[in-house]
């Protein structure tokens, strides 16, 4: 994946605090789209803290499930958490995947693509890897819409107090991320019958520091720009977010994420 500054994927504990629970959320209506069945061979590209093989597990009842992932931290938390006889978590990298070719029934990754530098071969590879028929899907962020509200809301703060902010906020860094260059990718490696679609979930943070701590723990781009911060900067960003959030009466702060999930044909 790309070393992009302030990126951090070590640390699965903070990155499931600030993004893996709302993964969560979006995983199995994802699932849903990919349309497989019971007692299947499976591979998580991209595996990161185990949110879609959580799912698969939990519902959809595999074979085998094979899980990669570059990070040796989220690997070993998602292996710790998850691993049984049917699993195998293991480092490796989305362009070459250490698997034979045709060897998978269901080929699926979630919030990975927008992270790997040759985002075509990634795909080539999940495409080879699938049996012909398989099903092959993915869903990323919709980053240019602004579908991760509490991502939009953090970046525009801190845009307004620093703003070279801007050009590290996810809308500028993966523009791609929506249905025409997600379909025409997609299509360009090979699957048949594309579909793109919008998953939304709701986030809603028990108060502000709800949804500030992740911010301060450094797993991912916003959180690594805000420990990278001085202490009376981060003081001012996160006093600038506590006033323009819209928290209820009882203090909770209701957002939403919105993906889209993208399935096709091997």
């Amino acid at each position: 994946m790309e070393t992009a500054r302030h990126d951090a994927w070590q640390a699965g504990d903070s990155y499931d605090a600030y993004m893996g629970r709302w993964s969560r959320r979006i995983a199995p209506a994802f699932l849903e789209r990919v349309g497989a069945t019971a007692d299947l061979d499976w591979l998580d590209v991209g595996c990161g803290t185990g949110a879609l093989s959580e799912a698969i597990l939990a519902r959809w009842l595999p074979r085998t499930l094979v899980g990669i992932d570059p990070s040796e931290g989220f690997v070993a938390r998602t292996a710790a958490a998850l691993g049984d006889q049917r699993t195998i978590f293991r480092v490796g990298d989305a362009r070459d995947l250490p698997l034979d070719t045709a060897s998978r029934d269901v080929v699926v990754s979630g919030l990975m693509l927008n992270f790997v530098p040759d985002r075509a071969q990634a795909l080539a590879e999940m495409r080879r890897v699938a049996r012909p028929g398989g099903r092959v899907g993915f869903y990323v962020w919709d980053y240019p819409g602004g579908g991760v509200e509490f991502m939009r809301a953090f970046w525009a703060a801190a845009t307004e107090l620093d703003p070279a902010a801007a050009d590290l906020a996810e809308d500028r860094r993966f523009p791609f991320c929506e249905p025409g260059a997600l379909t025409a990718l997609a299509t360009a490696s090979g699957l048949t019958a594309v579909a793109c679609a919008a998953i939304e979930a709701p986030t809603v943070f028990r108060d502000f520091d709800d949804f500030w701590r992740p911010f301060t723990l450094g797993a991912g781009p916003a959180p690594g720009y805000c420990v990278s911060l001085p202490p009376e900067a981060r003081d001012r960003l996160r006093e600038a977010l506590r006033a323009q959030l819209p928290a209820r009466d009882d203090g909770s702060i209701a957002l939403k994420v919105r993906a889209w999930a993208v399935t096709g044909t091997a």
